[in-house]
């Protein structure tokens, strides 16, 4: 199987907490939980930096500037990306660096860490050691999840997400009204991590915000005509004339009374939002590596965040 999680001379760029069990593809070296945030780094074979180098071009001869630079890696002379002068790449150890105060301090503890696409996505993610259970035993927990790309047109993502224990889905948490899943910055800005910490305002508030989330979804009951127009615009349709759901919705109607966790609050909001979480993180995609990638940082993390909001209006109309 093709991994989108960097390997170099046959290791996987990736370190994750072993008490916390294997990652998606069980690959990556185990560490132990009192990991610091840089032995993290290392352990993980993130401990490069990039530089941005002038590029040039070949014209009758000559080496012609060409204004543009490239982002190389300090260990193998790797070309990440082609950047524009403007572009203010963030190191590895910045990234790290960001979370060092907390885990000092005992409110996070570093969970998983790596390299993915060929080092042109570096992440990092702390457990935030806050969490709940519902419903007799449905566990959720908080992480944070730190995205550091080397990659033109990519920004830095940092923002937290929540784990379903029992099926091991993702689960979007937005930050403010607005519902923007995360803090962006762009390259184009210098990163200032002091006021990255200031806009996340991270606090209990955005677990217990979730709880109650989770809590209404749960105690409100779909009908069989308000889930298929759920799944129909989560997932879209087969044919914009027809009523017929896209493969992928009714892939997720299958799944709502089946997947794991099903057993807890069945047939409430709750598990149909579930069935969403559960297709992008373990069913749409290639592969594992590709749904991780999607679910953490591309379309399916979107997709989360408006199933979401979409599952609660639904709800508190019913």
């Amino acid at each position: 199987m093709a991994h989108e999680l960097e390997m170099i001379n046959g290791e996987a760029q990736m370190a994750y907490r072993e008490s916390n069990g294997l990652p998606w593809h069980g690959l990556g070296t185990p560490v132990s939980d009192d990991m610091t945030p840089q032995q993290m780094m290392e352990v993980a074979g993130l401990n490069w930096e990039v530089e941005k180098v002038d590029t040039f071009m070949r014209w009758k001869g000559d080496n012609v500037a060409t204004g543009n630079q490239a982002l190389v890696r300090s260990t193998d002379g790797k070309i990440l990306t082609q950047v524009g002068k403007g572009w203010n790449p963030v190191q590895n150890s910045e990234a790290f660096d960001f979370f060092t105060d907390f885990v000092a301090a005992g409110d996070m503890m570093m969970d998983t860490a790596g390299s993915l696409k060929d080092g042109r996505i570096v992440w990092a993610m702390a457990d935030v050691k806050d969490g709940f259970s519902l419903f007799g035993g449905d566990e959720v927990k908080g992480y944070l999840l730190f995205s550091n790309p080397h990659e033109y047109g990519k920004a830095i993502d940092i923002k937290f997400v929540m784990e379903r224990v029992v099926c091991n889905n993702t689960l979007a948490v937005a930050l403010n009204e607005k519902s923007q899943p995360s803090v962006r910055v762009n390259h184009r800005s210098v990163f200032d991590a002091a006021k990255v910490k200031d806009i996340l305002g991270l606090s209990h508030n955005k677990v217990e915000q979730f709880k109650e989330a989770a809590e209404f979804l749960g105690s409100k009951r779909y009908t069989d005509e308000k889930l298929t127009e759920f799944f129909g615009v989560v997932f879209g349709k087969s044919n914009k004339e027809k009523e017929d759901l896209a493969r992928s919705a009714k892939k997720a109607m299958s799944l709502v009374e089946t997947q794991p966790g099903a057993e807890f609050a069945p047939g409430t909001w709750w598990n149909a939002y579930n069935a969403v979480t559960y297709m992008t993180d373990h069913e749409l995609g290639r592969n594992a590596d590709n749904r991780m990638t999607s679910a953490w940082f591309g379309q399916n993390a979107s997709k989360k965040i408006t199933s979401l909001d979409l599952a609660l209006e639904m709800a508190d109309a019913a």
